[in-house]
């Protein structure tokens, strides 16, 4: 049923491995860079050239054809203006997964669906559904659910959380039951050594070696106010803008005591709320609010049938899962946590798994603050 696969490369060694793993499996491998910014109109600087020229050395020594197409326009209106809007209102957003949502799952699919023929896609993703690492138990009349990876550290489904059934029915995901380890013993076998050792990619791409506050300014307008000591009511240094802080951040202003923390933004007044020290109880809260979610597969029948539903929560990729509970409001849900967390922020996902499945998440839209 599918002979055609168009993988998503990248240059590292996740989509590098992908690629060789699809190869073995007797795939026809149709190699797609994706290029989401441009250098030459926009401030910030991403460095796909080198990624590109990995990317090249791969399918080459794979004898895989590689495409590279341009999703710039769809980038800045499905992630970048998206960002821009929710830093100027405070939030704190998450583009790895919009622009999972909207690049790579929807723009993407659909391009090598309409242009290159194509049965499949495929990403080097740590990722796994419910139809197989190479769609070997696909079922056309049953809906997919996404499922952890093997390699629980590398584990990425938190950045597909938002991603829709109709390219995720048609997605493999190669390395679902490796470990990174493993994937880089793989590539060195194989002779990949441009990729086998190659740091993995982190942050907002198109950020390159620029420090986000330098960035974002290009964008938004500095519009400075104070940090307030919520302990003492008192102005105790100032900043540049509610946009370069986000809640749990060390503030660079002086203290007497312990080193100051972001607490909450006010639009308002455009002050910053800040506490003493890492620890400090108003930086930990285990009730939270969302708008509406997006579920996977479908709606879990506890909250179809308005009741509760028992899952884990996480809303930072790298933090260990937290039992909660939770329920539909009006809005979205209300989610309580089992343990207090430290700096849950508004603007970010979080994201719902129950048995190693990820049912899906939710935009954090307000925070019961202690």
């Amino acid at each position: 049923m599918f002979k055609k696969v168009a993988l998503g490369i990248s240059g590292g060694v996740d989509s590098a491995v992908a690629a060789l793993l699809l190869k073995r499996a007797g795939f026809q491998v149709e190699g797609v860079f994706m290029r989401n910014w441009d250098n030459n109109y926009e401030a910030g600087f991403c460095s796909d050239e080198r990624d590109f020229e990995d990317a090249t050395y791969v399918c080459r020594k794979l004898n895989i054809p590689l495409h590279r197409v341009y999703f710039i326009k769809e980038y800045w209106n499905e992630v970048f203006s998206v960002l821009l809007k929710e830093y100027e209102t405070g939030l704190t957003p998450n583009p790895d997964i919009l622009c999972n949502r909207y690049i790579k799952f929807d723009s993407f699919f659909q391009h090598c669906r309409n242009n290159l023929g194509i049965d499949a896609i495929a990403t080097g993703h740590y990722a796994n559904t419910t139809f197989g690492p190479f769609l070997e138990k696909y079922n056309e009349t049953e809906g997919v659910k996404l499922l952890q990876p093997a390699d629980k550290h590398k584990d990425q489904t938190f950045f597909l959380s938002q991603v829709k059934q109709i390219a995720l029915r048609k997605c493999m995901f190669p390395l679902a039951n490796l470990q990174k380890r493993e994937v880089r013993e793989i590539a060195r076998t194989e002779g990949l050594m441009n990729v086998a050792k190659k740091k993995d990619s982190t942050g907002i791409c198109f950020i390159g070696k620029n420090k986000f506050q330098h960035f974002i300014e290009e964008y938004i307008e500095t519009k400075k106010g104070y940090f307030i000591d919520i302990e003492s009511g008192l102005a105790v240094g100032e900043h540049g803008g509610l946009h370069k802080w986000t809640v749990g951040q060390r503030c660079g202003v002086p203290s007497h005591r312990e080193a100051y923390f972001v607490f909450k933004k006010d639009l308002m007044t455009n002050n910053i709320y800040v506490v003493p020290g890492t620890k400090h109880p108003a930086l930990w809260n285990d009730i939270c609010f969302t708008n509406l979610p997006h579920w996977i597969h479908s709606e879990p029948t506890e909250l179809a049938n308005n009741g509760v539903l028992h899952c884990d929560f996480r809303f930072q990729h790298t933090k260990p899962l937290t039992p909660c509970r939770i329920v539909n409001n009006p809005q979205g849900l209300t989610i309580i946590l089992q343990n207090k967390l430290r700096a849950i922020t508004e603007g970010q996902f979080g994201v719902f798994y129950k048995n190693g499945e990820c049912l899906g998440s939710a935009k954090i839209r307000d925070i019961c603050h202690n």
